[in-house]
């Protein structure tokens, strides 16, 4: 049984990576996902989101606006601090009824990779079997963002100022893929993990 994590900066590409390892068969536990799904009316860790920053941030259907409270969150230090001491423990524990449901399934051969964009920043490099970085130049992140997000370019900026840096992910990297080519590119390098991993 392997469990590794996935990581790499806003932009980077790691969700089409990940979805390369899924259609070789691995199990994929995407923290982002888990943590958009907690979000939702309803959910407890919303209502102690709400409780921490304040009601102004549901609109009229009781939803979070996202944009709001990321505009709070990457502009204090405090703030990031206090989100993520609400939302990380949750999205852990979902994470781990996902990982135990996938043993489970298949126990000697399940491929677990855990999506976890912040990893480093984290400090939960050293829970894995090993470590998937994906790096991807800055142009192209900030490219993607404005492009396909709709990010402005300076708040994109912000973010990927915000996380970790590529040689902060380096050091943690059992193996690094690199995503500022083409996909096919980056499935040739998919490809050859999954080839080591399942041999």
């Amino acid at each position: 049984m392997r469990h590794l994590a996935l990581t790499g900066g806003i932009g980077s590409g790691k969700s089409t990576v990940a979805q390369f390892f899924a259609e070789r068969g691995a199990t994929i536990i995407d923290a982002d996902a888990i943590s958009r799904s907690l979000m939702e009316p309803g959910q407890q860790v919303l209502a102690e989101v709400i409780e921490a920053f304040g009601d102004h941030l549901l609109d009229d259907e009781g939803r979070l606006d996202r944009q709001a409270l990321a505009t709070i969150v990457f502009n204090d230090d405090d703030a990031r601090d206090r989100l993520n001491g609400i939302v990380h423990p949750a999205v852990r524990a979902e994470a781990k009824q996902q990982r135990d449901a996938a043993i489970a399934a298949d126990p000697d051969h399940a491929i677990i990779i855990q999506d976890i964009p912040l990893l480093v920043e984290t400090g939960q490099a050293d829970k894995f079997d090993g470590v998937i970085v994906v790096l991807t130049d800055q142009e192209t992140r900030l490219q993607r963002l404005v492009e396909t997000r709709g990010m402005d370019a300076e708040d994109a900026r912000a973010r990927i100022a915000a996380q970790a840096t590529d040689e902060q992910r380096r050091a943690v990297a059992d193996w690094v893929i690199e995503n500022s080519g083409s996909l096919a590119e980056t499935e040739r390098q998919v490809e050859a993990v999954w080839t080591e991993l399942t041999r």
